[in-house]
């Protein structure tokens, strides 16, 4: 790909590459300034990171890669595809599918083989897929990897500028001085990034417009730190600035489940640069999907992604149960919106749960750390009873309903099926009971109940594009110079979530799609 100039003396800055967007974006900046291009990467926030940086694993669903091969792995990409196509189906185009099950190695190959020795750290951590009887599901979850951990001085002058966790930017937590999950696979990259000269990061820098000549997007507009920033791209810009769940007007435009309150994406994540694309008319899909999870209900209003329930069972507004609650948890929130939508659940919905661990609910994971068990009381979100029929009452639905759907739970648990929702069933749904049945009686008093909401990981809609991560126009055809991965491309999986690790795993693979293409360089799909 020639190298082009432009003599334009409206640009304050030029490099090849602009890349908005340091969560998943970071990787397609470190291929770009590998690959002998000068980059720009641009945070709009004060850190960096992302959502990507807020997740506990930070994991990647990237089937045969050499970390799983190195591990024993017997998968195959021809099973992977199976999989991955007989869960998403048509939903999106087959050749986009199949540049994400087959790219994915290749990126970590890529990554091992950077020279500076241990740059680049994964292990494996088994996670199922997350559609267990699905063709071509492993149920053994060798298809994830995460980042090793990183010592954050390992960042140099930017050992405190990377994003989470949660607890951190919520509660007031100190941030731990060791990088792991998301954050680590960040931490890594950047100071990956560090190493290049050509390579220029910028935090509170967010988009205001794309700039467009000759047909061509050539540049961009950002404010920097409150000033106005006209920055050229020879090559071209990258779009990865997550998708739009922090901006309540665009969810509601589009029709997406929930409230920004209940959201875990990054606080910058208000669609700017979906606007500004569609603005020069690039074409967008699955604009009314997001990443879905139940989220417990915090003392604070806000519901937080949860999972990893120990017991317990959820009821809808009539007092009975309505999903397998050991299931993945975007599989489980979709069931919350569809019965929102079918009018048996308002929000809140119930965990109906009893003594045996004591007051506080089997949920062992909630993103943002429980707080003092007398706020949840005093907020009306935890409640308590001597019997079922008096924890009905407390919570607003039929004490017949509820005592029978428990007594038919309990009966259930005894046999050891749930012959009512499969929980148990698949591999996932045993995940965090070390194989055991996530069936648990309740029968213990007193009973409890506890708020639930819907929370999610972020919007899944966003820009079409191809398999070498171009935007695309309302035809179908490549808007030259313009490129979109993470969240603002509107995602692979189309309205699924195949196995944990995909948002990330495509976010970082089509990111660094887009900059091998912006470098000249062809890859197979």
């Amino acid at each position: 790909m020639a190298v082009s100039t432009d003599s334009s003396s409206n640009w304050d800055e030029f490099v090849d590459v602009v890349v908005v967007g340091s969560g998943g974006g970071i990787a397609g900046a470190y291929t770009a300034a590998r690959e002998g291009l000068s980059v720009a990467l641009l945070e709009g926030s004060d850190k960096f990171g992302g959502t990507t940086a807020f997740s506990g694993g930070g994991g990647m669903w990237f089937p045969c890669n050499p970390v799983l091969r190195r591990a024993g792995a017997d998968d195959t990409i021809e099973e992977a595809l199976t999989y991955f196509h007989a869960v998403v189906g048509d939903r999106t185009p087959r050749e986009l599918q199949d540049a994400y099950v087959r790219g994915g190695a290749r990126l970590i190959e890529y990554l091992e083989q950077d020279q500076e020795e241990g740059a680049f750290a994964f292990k494996v951590l088994p996670w199922p897929d997350y559609f267990g009887a699905a063709p071509g599901a492993r149920p053994d979850g060798m298809r994830h990897i995460v980042a090793r951990a990183l010592p954050a001085d390992a960042l140099g002058p930017y050992a405190d500028r990377v994003r989470g966790p949660l607890d951190n930017e919520r509660l007031g937590a100190p941030a731990p001085e060791l990088l792991t999950g998301g954050r680590a696979l960040i931490g890594r990259f950047l100071a990956a990034l560090n190493r290049f000269p050509a390579a220029a990061v910028h935090l509170d820098s967010p988009l205001t417009d794309l700039v467009v000549q000759g047909g061509s997007v050539t540049g961009v507009v950002v404010q920097r730190h409150g000033e106005r920033v006209r920055i050229g791209a020879r090559r071209g810009v990258l779009l990865a600035a997550g998708g739009f769940e922090q901006n309540a007007n665009m969810r509601k435009a589009f029709g997406v489940p929930g409230r920004v309150e209940d959201t875990m994406g990054a606080p910058g994540n208000d669609g700017a640069a979906h606007r500004a694309a569609i603005r020069i008319g690039a074409a967008t899909d699955l604009m009314d999907q997001a990443w879905w999870s139940p989220g417990l209900t915090h003392p604070d209003g806000r519901s937080t992604f949860s999972l990893w329930f120990t017991g317990g069972i959820f009821v809808d507004s009539d007092g009975r149960r309505f999903v397998n609650e050991s299931g993945p948890y975007d599989r489980l929130g979709r069931t919350v919106v569809d019965q929102i939508d079918s009018g048996a659940i308002k929000l809140p919905f119930w965990m109906i749960y009893d003594d045996r661990e004591g007051e506080i609910p089997p949920v062992k994971s909630t993103s943002v750390s429980m707080v003092a068990a007398e706020r949840y009381r005093d907020a009306g979100l935890w409640r308590s009873a001597d019997t079922l029929a008096e924890l009905a009452a407390i919570i607003g639905v039929p004490p017949a309903h509820l005592v029978a759907t428990v007594t038919r739970f309990n009966e259930l648990a005894t046999g050891g099926v749930d012959r009512d929702f499969g929980r148990g069933d698949e591999a996932y749904d045993r995940t965090f009971t070390g194989g055991a049945s996530p069936l648990v009686p309740i029968d213990q008093p007193p009973y409890h109940a506890a708020a639930f909401g819907l929370s999610d990981l972020g919007t899944k809609g966003g820009l079409r594009t191809d398999t070498d991560a171009r935007v695309l126009d309302a035809e179908g055809r490549p808007i030259p110079g313009l490129y979109a991965a993470g969240n603002t491309m509107a995602a692979v999986s189309g309205t699924v979530y195949p196995g944990g690790g995909n948002p990330i795993g495509a976010s970082m693979l089509f990111s660094h799609l887009a900059a091998l293409h912006m470098a000249g360089r062809t890859t197979p799909h």
